[in-house]
């Protein structure tokens, strides 16, 4: 099938664009969508050949887990195994927006990610045209949208140019507000600790947190 990019700033073009993202995920294709941060390619997150699609695309191995996108802040009470004092801070605090918490992942879970050791790194986006599809979907999958080594792109164009008729569907949004990715903050272990500094600056998790921000800072 031809890839084709919706114009989602258009009103005719989100509702055509999301039916046919929403079909895409569902028979188990990758799309590409907006994210507050830059864009992502995502798939359903319970379908293991759509996300081995997912990394294959991006000339990724499982060593390097894919992140996952929820539409609520409910939705994250199925997917870990412990829904922590911490963790419920962040989400209240920090969620629509940009930062991803690695929390431990509820054990039930038949989804293949990559090796996770047990974890699931999980955001919500500020994004309204994201928020409706994965309130559509469920949960997804969601990487940035680059070859491994590339630029993520901020623009539905940039994806585009990396992945060409790899992806059929690309969501056009918008450039992406933020331009970098999240914040990645891990609670799974002892301590919460910061893997990667981005949208969410350290000073405002360690505030949130009652932290100082080099006790988050310890790697």
């Amino acid at each position: 099938m031809p890839s084709r990019l919706y114009d989602c700033l258009d009103p005719e073009g989100r509702t055509e664009g999301l039916a046919r993202a929403v079909d895409a995920v569902r028979a188990g294709q990758c799309i590409v969508l907006p994210t507050d941060t830059v864009y992502g390619i995502g798939a359903d997150a319970f379908n293991n050949d759509a996300v081995a699609k997912l990394l294959a695309t991006k000339r990724r191995g499982p060593d390097m887990p894919v992140p996952v996108l929820v539409g609520s802040w409910s939705t994250i009470r199925g997917l870990v195994r412990e829904f922590t004092d911490t963790a419920r801070t962040l989400v209240e605090a920090f969620w629509p927006g940009g930062l991803s918490i690695v929390v431990p992942e509820a054990p039930s879970l038949p989804w293949n990610l990559g090796d996770t050791r047990g974890t699931v790194l999980l955001r919500m986006p500020n994004q309204p045209l994201a928020i409706e599809l994965l309130r559509e979907v469920g949960p997804m999958a969601v990487s940035s949208a680059n070859i491994s080594g590339n630029e993520p792109p901020t623009s539905a164009i940039g994806a585009k140019q990396q992945f060409g008729d790899a992806i059929s569907v690309y969501l056009d949004g918008g450039d992406a507000e933020a331009g970098q990715p999240s914040t990645i903050i891990d609670i799974s272990g002892p301590e919460p600790m910061i893997l990667r500094e981005g949208a969410i600056p350290t000073e405002r998790l360690a505030d949130v947190l009652n932290l100082d921000p080099e006790q988050l800072r310890r790697l």
